[in-house]
């Protein structure tokens, strides 16, 4: 019996809904009204709307890379804790309840839609296995529409909506079939003028790749840059790096005008 896609409907319509209220563009959203990318973007929706009972929500994503040099470089461990460490740093926060959390790898493996942080799942060996490629561009559009997509669930049943995102890779893109970096940077820099998306990435060192400029080219602010060096100890820092700026989301507005050096 041949396997039947997922309904991308919802998604569609949601997006469709952003570009009609400014969020994006008409060029943007013909990026993302693919029907593959489509169904990527339904499948991490994740949690109904209905049960959400705050009245201003953070989204949190991730987008940990899953490729074959993370393990060459013995990053593995390193990559699954940080992750973890940033669900365990957001649970803390007085503010948790306020929480929906999604994790998709850079391959496009769905660990979890968004969720309760209460219902994240964390990264472990039996379900992160790095040894794929580098599709920078094409997941990073899936991943933002799917943000989009999220915000303008929750903002259609009046919660307000704050998002803070973080791209991982230790390469530069190789692979995307349908994206470049400058359709990323079109849709960055139509997230970022709306003023309730943080995006933030961060670059492991590959010995070659200028990071700064691969991030620079798709529009990723520099204060929201992290360039750690190849080592479990570097990627550990960096990410609790990250989990301090990203529980900063549940304290106030203040924080998507600070980045990582503030």
């Amino acid at each position: 019996m041949a396997k039947t896609k997922p309904d991308n409907s919802i998604a569609a319509k949601l997006l469709q809904n952003a570009q009609q209220t400014g969020g994006i563009s008409k060029r943007t959203l013909a990026s993302l009204d693919i029907v593959d990318v489509g169904a990527q973007i339904q499948a991490g929706l994740g949690v109904n709307v209905d049960d959400v009972a705050a009245s201003e929500v953070v989204l949190l994503t991730m987008m940990p890379d899953d490729s074959s040099s993370i393990a060459a470089a013995g990053n593995t461990d390193a990559v699954r804790l940080g992750h973890n460490q940033v669900i365990d740093a957001l649970k803390a926060s007085k503010q948790s309840g306020e929480v929906l959390a999604h994790t998709r790898y850079l391959n496009g493996s769905v660990l979890f839609p968004y969720a309760t942080l209460d219902n994240a799942q964390t990264m472990t060996p039996a379900n992160y296995d790095p040894r794929l490629g580098t599709p920078l561009y094409d997941q990073t559009t899936v991943v933002l529409g799917t943000v989009l997509a999220k915000t303008a669930e929750l903002a259609a049943a009046g919660i307000a909506v704050r998002t803070v995102t973080l791209l991982i890779t230790d390469g530069a893109d190789c692979g995307s079939k349908r994206c470049n970096a400058d359709d990323v940077k079109r849709l960055v820099g139509e997230m970022l003028a709306q003023e309730n998306h943080t995006i933030a990435a961060m670059g492991i060192s590959d010995g070659s790749t200028d990071f700064r400029q691969v991030f620079c080219d798709m529009g990723i602010p520099d204060r929201w840059i992290l360039t750690p060096g190849n080592s479990p100890s570097e990627v550990r820092r960096a990410f609790a790096i990250f989990s301090q700026s990203a529980a900063r989301t549940t304290t106030g507005a203040t924080f998507a005008m600070a980045g990582f050096g503030n």
